[in-house]
């Protein structure tokens, strides 16, 4: 649009992508910028030749690998990732389960970092995929501990439902966040995906809630007691690491 700069451009163009658009046709990537399709053209030409973008043979673009480079050098995910990588590998040793490293971001939940465990458990979240706080394991940690305005932000819009047990409900939700503080400890049953249940703990850092620790099961009934008490342990040992 006239008066808009280049940066701002290039912006809308990689803001188009998405969790439910990672593949777009130069039309639909200058649709959802907002700019016309010449322009589209030549900015995603550029990316492309930077490596921001990378152009199938469908036709449809997607993002590139030195974009996602670059993101893993934000300090954050860099520090956050490096401190847990060993605690998760331990988690996941110990329980051949999904382990997630998540952080909130707005009103969801952005994972950092996954290991993925018995592929018989169907999982949806991917590193730096984004999904509703409410439905998740991680996610209610995170929201459990989020400031006030953000919760009240959560609990006031619609709560997606996303399969036939997802947590709709403001007041119920509300009351699973209460506990979640009290018990130190969050799960979910199938709110998220059919077949997969999760339990997740906060990790702190000098008296701060900064990440959630995460496990995917196909039951919590036999295994929650024994799940908890080592996402605890790990969460403790990376919250220390990043504390020192």
């Amino acid at each position: 649009m006239p008066g808009e700069s280049v940066a701002s451009r290039t912006l809308a163009v990689l803001g188009a992508f998405d969790e439910e658009h990672r593949r777009l046709r130069l039309s639909d990537l200058g649709a959802r910028a907002g700019l016309p399709l010449s322009t589209t053209h030549r900015l995603v030409a550029e990316l492309v030749g930077w490596g921001a973008l990378r152009r199938l043979s469908s036709g449809e673009y997607v993002v590139g690998r030195r974009l996602w480079t670059l993101g893993l050098l934000a300090p954050m995910q860099t520090g956050l990732r490096e401190t847990a990588s060993p605690f998760l590998h331990d988690l996941y040793g110990a329980t051949l389960s999904t382990v997630h490293l998540a952080v909130r971001e707005g009103d969801e939940v952005l994972y950092v970092d996954t290991l993925r465990g018995n592929a018989s458990v169907p999982i949806v979240s991917r590193v730096g995929s984004r999904l509703p706080l409410h439905s998740t394991g991680v996610g209610k940690v995170l929201l459990a501990h989020a400031p006030d305005d953000v919760r009240r932000a959560v609990l006031s819009a619609p709560l997606q439902r996303v399969t036939p047990y997802t947590i709709t409900q403001p007041a119920v939700l509300e009351r699973q966040l209460t506990r979640a503080r009290s018990d130190g400890y969050a799960t979910t049953t199938e709110e998220m995906t059919l077949g997969a249940c999760s339990a997740a703990v906060p990790i702190t850092a000098d008296g701060q809630v900064v990440a959630a620790l995460g496990i995917v099961v196909s039951d919590l009934r036999r295994s929650r007691g024994r799940l908890v008490a080592a996402l605890q342990v790990a969460a403790q040992g990376i919250g220390r690491s990043l504390g020192g």
